[in-house]
């Protein structure tokens, strides 16, 4: 397109997956007015999860990233505007002003402006060996730098972390991975199943250290080692830090759109506190039918599910979200999948056995499954998903038990 719009009756702030679901779902669902896609990113909308994993060790072409090629977009009358930001939002003239000195009118508009890295707040987190992982050209910078033999310091024991030093084992380099709290994968899992991922890790060669923050980082221009807390020293080439994410509120909040516990507060229906402003991805603090509250997620099927909602809602039938959080992550040759959140959970039920390298396992609160971790285990998965949507009670022994049939627990 030659002549970019100054107007549009959708407009979409973020080009992630939260951005590129909300302007296919608009036409799959009949939307037929102009809709323009706004990334400040130079391409189309991309898959995040392979970052850390396929398109770091070399596995994923940069092609195969994209979610749909750029003629998709054209061929949906979607104009795609890439590689410039939004300065400012003007709700009472609903004008956008961007980076590059040109403004957009909308109708509606939708944030869907994601999350970047938390950075690391010591001095030397900005030199040249010192990485994150969130965009292609975070992986590009790093790739560069991944070479066998070198010395590679993760700090943080999250999935970022993890993934990223399963990579760093298999292309041949010497990784440490240093976490914080007591054990890795905190947040979000059992004691039990940390335990089961440190011995992976270091059964493939990984030294972790857990319990122990980072004191400082050595070395000018580039990074030569990490001192942790304890004063113990780890030479380093390459630093990858993955301490978490930080939503991208600072336009919602600027213009005075509700805010509240780091995203931008939307109801069931993805409505922000302007009616004509919507929010989805990672940036929003949604209300989920589910679980009759307000949360923030960190995922792709929900950063999916809410850019539907946001279409939904802006065709004008809306759709409540409802959804059951899941996630993944692949680490060596175990893939991990996991559904709904264990927060809370009285007892944890296995079923297999921890020290294999596939096994489920349960989360019961009140004897009802609340969560499920399942590893090498798919089918399995599926039916844990329907335990969870359904909030099915379960009998402990039996559903420990191998020889019983998971999906007959699901009538129980």
């Amino acid at each position: 397109m030659t002549h970019p719009s100054t107007q549009a009756d959708v407009v979409i702030v973020g080009a992630g997956q939260a951005g590129g679901e909300v302007a296919s779902a608009l036409r799959q669902q009949g939307f037929t007015g102009s809709v323009v896609l706004l990334g400040d990113e130079p391409y189309v909308p991309y898959r995040r999860p392979p970052l850390s994993k396929a398109f770091l060790s070399g596995e994923a072409t940069l092609e195969s990233l994209f979610i749909k090629a750029q003629t998709v977009y054209e061929k949906l009358n979607i104009e795609c505007r890439f590689g410039v930001g939004v300065e400012s939002l003007d709700r009472a003239a609903r004008r956008l002003r961007l980076y590059d000195g040109t403004t957009l009118d909308y109708g509606k508009l939708v944030l869907a402006t994601g999350g970047r890295p938390r950075k690391l707040s010591l001095p030397g987190a900005d030199h040249p060996n010192v990485h994150y992982v969130r965009t292609i050209a975070d992986i590009l910078k790093l790739k560069e730098q991944f070479g066998a033999g070198k010395k590679l310091v993760i700090v943080g024991g999250g999935y970022i972390g993890l993934e990223a030093a399963s990579v760093g084992i298999k292309k041949g380099l010497e990784v440490t991975v240093v976490e914080a709290l007591p054990r890795v994968l905190a947040r979000v899992t059992a004691p039990e199943i940390s335990a089961f991922y440190e011995r992976v890790h270091k059964s493939r060669g990984v030294k972790l250290y857990t319990g122990v923050g980072v004191h400082s980082l050595e070395g000018d221009p580039l990074v030569t080692g990490v001192t942790l807390a304890d004063n113990t020293l780890v030479p380093a080439d390459i630093v990858i830090v993955g301490i978490g994410l930080i939503p991208n509120v600072e336009l919602a909040d600027m213009a005075g759109i509700e805010v509240s516990n780091g995203g931008i507060v939307v109801d069931r229906y993805a409505q922000t506190s302007d009616p004509d402003i919507y929010a989805a991805g990672d940036c929003t603090f949604h209300e989920n039918v589910f679980f009759d509250r307000r949360m923030r997620l960190e995922s792709v099927p929900n950063a999916m599910e809410q850019g539907r909602i946001v279409a939904a809602a802006i065709v004008g039938k809306p759709v409540a979200y409802s959804a059951v959080p899941w996630f993944w992550s692949d680490q060596y040759e175990l893939k991990l999948q996991m559904v709904g959140l264990s927060q809370g959970y009285d007892q944890l039920v296995v079923r297999g056995s921890l020290d294999s390298e596939s096994f489920s396992a349960f989360y019961l609160k009140d004897g009802v499954v609340i969560s499920a971790d399942a590893i090498n285990r798919p089918q399995e998965f599926m039916v844990a998903k329907k335990l969870v949507a359904d909030r099915i009670k379960v009998d402990a022994a039996q559903l420990a038990d191998e020889s019983v049939v998971l999906k007959s627990l699901l009538a129980a």
